[in-house]
Formats: C-alpha cells, sequence, structure tokens
C-alpha cells in the first residue's frame, strides 16, 4: 500500500511563509503527477498546484506569483512553498498523487491558517 505523509502548515500572519511537505511511503512504483489541493470551509476542493513528471506546471491564477511547487520523482517527494500568504489562503491543503499505474493517492490533510 501508499501513504501519503504530509507535514507543515499552521498559523502564520498575512504576508508570511509557510512550506508544505509530502512524502510517498510504502510500496511506491513511481509517481507519474505531484500535486496539491486545499478546500476551504464551505468550498470544494479545488487543484492548488501540479507538476508532473514530464515537468509541466499548472497553478490555480489566485496563488501565481506566490506559491511554488517542486517534486524528487527518485525520492518521491514533493514540496508547495507558500509566500505572501493571504486570508483567502486559510483551508486544509492535502497533497495527491497519481502513480504510474494511474492509482491516486490523498495525504491526511493539514491545515493552513493565515491570520493576524
Amino acid at each position: 500500500q501508499v501513504q501519503l505523509v504530509e507535514s507543515g502548515g499552521g498559523l502564520v500572519q498575512p504576508g508570511g511563509s509557510l512550506r508544505l511537505d509530502c512524502k510517498a511511503t510504502g510500496t511506491v512504483l513511481g509517481i507519474d503527477v505531484m500535486s496539491w489541493y486545499r478546500q476551504a470551509p464551505g468550498s470544494q476542493r479545488e487543484l492548488v498546484a501540479e507538476r508532473s513528471r514530464r515537468g509541466s506546471l499548472y497553478y490555480v491564477e489566485s496563488v501565481k506569483g506566490r506559491f511554488a511547487i517542486s517534486g524528487d520523482h527518485a525520492a518521491n517527494t514533493w514540496s508547495l512553498q507558500m509566500n505572501s500568504l493571504k486570508s483567502e489562503d486559510t483551508a486544509v491543503y492535502y497533497c495527491h498523487a497519481i502513480d504510474v499505474i494511474n492509482r491516486e493517492f490523498w495525504g491526511q490533510g493539514t491545515l493552513v491558517t493565515v491570520s493576524a
């Protein structure tokens, strides 16, 4: 079985920075797509950032220029660096993966709260 283990998150003031990390453990065949989603209270889960093994990147418009996704496909780890955080970034963040045989996995979620 594969598990995604998240770390990071917490409380930060507006304008501050946080880093989220995710590691795939267990019988990992290889991760093709590494992603971060978030879900704010009363809202649907949305894709925040994604990177593929081929090198393609995606960011939702609201985080462009502020967030950066990085990853190591050999180590099955990836991170989300979040800068210039705003109150509207407050949400539970989930790491997500699609492996080489198209199985999907989710992390347990970590709360990010941006508040003065």
